[in-house]
């Protein structure tokens, strides 16, 4: 699951960096909210997470840790496009935002009770018990 959640944030990554890179480039900055929320609740959310994920994976095995992962990379793209669509004066997306934001929000909730439920120092993969940690990022 760690996996899972760090190459999906490699993704948005790619997606907030090439928006930056494009708004830079045209001078065009009105979706501005968009790539920081791409970046931010889609890289660096998603990418601690996946770390968090792979260091407690008793935490990644749980239910909760699917349902953050699904809630999440569902709602997060919607809410983006939406988002998107309202900055371009679409008020009519207005409704999908605040339903989005709710559902993204939902999918962060369900990792924050993960993280109290099932994160702790006796938890934690010791680096004794594992020859490496890098091969468990690779999978």
């Amino acid at each position: 699951m760690g996996v899972r959640f760090l190459k999906i944030a490699a993704a948005y990554l790619l997606v907030g960096v090439s928006m930056g890179l494009y708004m830079g480039i045209t001078h065009q900055f009105t979706l501005h909210p968009v790539h920081a929320h791409l970046n931010l609740l889609g890289w660096a959310s998603l990418a601690l997470a996946g770390l968090i994920y792979v260091q407690f994976p008793d935490a990644a095995k749980t239910k909760l840790a699917q349902i953050h992962f699904w809630t999440h990379n569902v709602s997060l793209p919607v809410l983006m496009a939406a988002l998107a669509l309202l900055l371009s004066g679409y008020e009519a997306f207005a409704p999908i935002v605040g339903i989005a934001s709710i559902a993204t929000a939902a999918g962060l909730a369900f990792f924050v009770v993960n993280v109290f439920m099932h994160v702790g120092p006796d938890r934690a993969k010791s680096a004794a018990r594992t020859t490496t940690t890098v091969p468990a990022l690779a999978k």
